[in-house]
C-alpha cells in the first residue's frame, strides 16, 4: 500500500528540484515545511504551494548550521508530527567559472554530506519512537560512477547514497523508511551553467512526479531516467581502467 504523506520538510526548496518537489507535493490537507538560501525565492515558492491548498512554513537557513536546521526541524515535528523529510539541498562543481577547486570540492562535500545529516539525523530522532515516518537524500547517478569533471560532486553523492541504503537496514526494525533518490539531468539553476551535452535532460516538473511516487511506494532507491540509469550502470561494470579512458573524452564544464 502506498503511503501518504501530509507533514513534509524539505530542504533547498527555494529553486530547481526542490522547487518542484514542493509545488509537487502541495494540496489541501498539507503542511509543508520549506527551507532555502534565498528569501525571495522561497517566498515565491511557497506562495505557489499556499494557492494550491497547503500550509507552508518557510524558513531561510543554511543546512550547514546544525543548530537551526535541528530546531526547525523539532518545531515542524512539534507542530505536526514529520511523515517525510526530504535532504535535497546540494551543489555541483564547476558553478565557479571552472572545475572543482581544492575550496569548491571542499565545500560539495560539506554541503552535500553534512547538511544531509543536518537535516535527517534530527528527524530520525523524532521518527524512531512512533515508529513510522520516512527520510529521503538527494543522490545522483553520478554517484553509480565517478565522473572526471565532477569528481566531489559524483562522490558526495555516491557517500549519501551507501549511507541511505545502509541506513535503512539499520531502521527497518524501528518502522522508518529512508530512500535515496538519484536522478540523471534535471533542468534547474544547477544545470543552466552546464554548456555541454545532457542526455535525457528532464523537466523538473516530471522529474519531481517520479520521485513522490517512489517515496510513496517507500523505495530503497530512485533512478531516472531509464536509458541514462541503464548507461551509467554499464559504466560501473566496465574494468576501472576502461571506464576511465572512456569518461575522460565527456566533456567537462567550462
Amino acid at each position: 500500500m502506498a503511503n501518504d504523506f501530509d507533514s513534509i520538510l524539505i530542504t533547498g526548496a527555494s529553486s530547481g528540484l526542490g522547487e518542484a518537489l514542493a509545488i509537487a507535493a502541495a494540496s489541501p490537507g498539507k503542511h509543508l515545511w520549506l527551507t532555502g538560501r534565498n528569501a525571495s525565492r522561497l517566498d515565491t515558492v511557497a506562495q505557489a504551494c499556499r494557492v494550491k491548498g497547503a500550509a507552508v512554513t518557510a524558513s531561510v537557513i543554511d543546512v550547514m548550521d546544525r543548530t537551526a536546521m535541528t530546531q526547525f526541524v523539532e518545531q515542524a515535528d512539534d507542530e505536526r508530527p514529520l511523515d517525510l523529510v526530504i535532504a535535497n539541498a546540494g551543489i555541483s562543481g564547476g558553478t565557479g567559472g571552472g572545475g572543482e577547486s581544492d575550496g569548491q570540492a571542499r565545500e560539495i562535500f560539506d554541503i552535500n554530506l553534512t547538511g544531509v545529516l543536518n537535516t535527517i539525523h534530527p528527524a530520525i530522532d523524532r521518527m524512531r519512537p512512533r515508529r513510522r515516518g520516512q527520510v529521503a537524500v538527494m543522490s545522483s547517478l553520478a554517484a553509480l560512477r565517478g565522473f572526471p569533471g565532477a569528481p566531489a560532486y559524483s562522490a558526495s553523492k555516491a557517500a549519501v547514497k551507501i549511507y541511505a541504503e545502509a541506513l535503512r537496514g539499520a531502521l527497518a526494525g524501528d518502522g522508518v523508511g529512508v530512500s535515496a533518490i538519484c536522478p540523471g539531468f534535471v533542468k534547474s539553476r544547477m544545470t543552466d551553467v552546464n554548456d555541454f551535452p545532457m542526455p535525457f535532460l528532464m523537466d523538473a516538473d516530471k522529474a519531481a512526479e517520479i520521485i513522490l511516487r517512489g517515496l510513496r511506494r517507500n523505495r530503497t532507491v530512485i533512478a531516472f531516467p531509464l536509458p541514462m540509469y541503464l548507461a551509467v550502470s554499464f559504466l560501473s561494470l566496465l574494468p576501472p581502467a576502461l571506464a576511465v579512458r572512456l569518461l575522460r573524452r565527456l566533456p567537462a564544464k567550462s
